[in-house]
């Protein structure tokens, strides 16, 4: 390899890490659906670097948001390890709570029938699902959950309830996610 190719190849590197950092920070404060342009000044690069390594916006949402995903989902079995079943089950539905709630555009990316958004959706999806299963059943076996609850459900309540609300303030739907969590428990008599 000569050293001008490792020369494109670290600058390659760079140029991705700051998109993905410009892009953290953006969509942040502005959303998933913030300006290209938005993105590539904060990360100090043209449009067509950005383009050439997300072809699409959903590329760029899903890379920004893959460690986040990934460290809600490994969340699940550290709480089941160290608390009773439902318990574990709330802590991570408010850890996953806040995932959805802090980033702007994510609850409507993760309901969205949009095309673009599908890659997205399969990644909660197989990361969340089985791992939510497991918290679910053992919750349920422990006769603190009620019946009938899937992990689809949760993740889709959650997301619903997390859509901003005119009006509203900003924590709203951590409120309905708390009445929602409340509804789940077992009752008896």
């Amino acid at each position: 390899m000569t050293e001008s190719s490792r020369q494109r190849r670290a600058d390659a590197r760079r140029n991705l890490e700051s998109l993905l950092e410009a892009a953290k920070a953006v969509f942040a404060t502005s959303g998933v659906d913030a300006p290209a342009k938005e993105i590539t000044d904060r990360a100090g690069v043209g449009v067509g670097t950005l383009y050439r390594h997300f072809p699409q916006r959903s590329d760029l949402v899903l890379a920004v948001l893959e460690r986040e995903i990934d460290a809600c989902a490994e969340a699940g079995p550290a709480l089941s390890a160290t608390n009773p079943p439902a318990a574990a089950l709330v802590k991570w539905i408010q850890r996953y709570t806040e995932l959805v709630a802090t980033k702007t555009g994510l609850a409507s990316a993760l309901q969205s029938g949009d095309a673009a958004h599908q890659a997205l959706r399969t990644y909660v999806h197989q990361r969340m699902v089985p791992m939510l299963d497991t918290m679910i059943e053992a919750a349920t076996a422990a006769g603190e959950l009620r019946a009938g609850v899937g992990a689809t459900d949760l993740l889709h309540a959650v997301a619903l309830l997390c859509h901003p609300i005119p009006g509203e303030r900003p924590d709203y739907g951590r409120h309905l996610v708390e009445i929602f969590v409340d509804g789940l428990r077992h009752r008896t008599g």
